[in-house]
């Protein structure tokens, strides 16, 4: 039954990991497309996509919430959201890799990165209250366990050095 549970956890922490590839790639991408598309392309997106709502509702909430975040999306503000997706998009997927490829290296490294990404998620979700933000917080604390208990299996299974030490 033990073997069972440990394939079953190990099932999952690759199913987690693969997701957190996926999320990285994702991040990549919407930092090279955030990239090329300019600040004014950006409002004028938003502004044709919350037309139809400002005719309906002059006043809709979250029509006017988004054509004010567009309007208020300074250069400074997108390079720093392209940096933050890019860096974090590659930083992910050399971990990813690492932890597919089993390289005992990744597994504190991941621990330790996905660390400060939680203190970070803490740290905005106390200005934004997102959902989004305690959600992918939860994901990433189950995947830290994972790694956790991966990494002190492998560590577990590690043949030892058969040269004798020298004093």
């Amino acid at each position: 039954m033990a073997a069972f549970t440990e394939h079953r956890i190990h099932q999952i922490f690759e199913v987690s990991i693969l997701l957190k590839g996926a999320h990285a790639v994702l991040e990549c991408l919407g930092g090279v497309a955030l990239a090329l598309i300019s600040t004014d392309t950006i409002v004028s997106w938003i502004t044709w996509l919350t037309q139809d709502e400002f005719i309906d509702d002059p006043n809709d909430f979250v029509a006017t919430l988004l054509l004010n975040m567009a309007q208020s999306f300074s250069v400074s503000t997108k390079n720093f959201y392209v940096f933050y997706l890019l860096s974090h998009g590659i930083v992910k997927l050399f971990l990813v890799a690492g932890l597919l490829r089993n390289k005992i290296w990744a597994y504190p490294a991941s621990l330790v990165v996905l660390g400060l990404f939680i203190a970070y998620q803490v740290y905005r979700y106390t200005y934004t209250h997102s959902i989004g933000l305690v959600l992918l917080t939860v994901f990433d604390f189950i995947v830290m366990y994972l790694i956790w208990h991966e990494y002190r299996l492998i560590r577990h299974h590690l043949p030892t050095d058969p040269r004798p030490k020298t004093p």
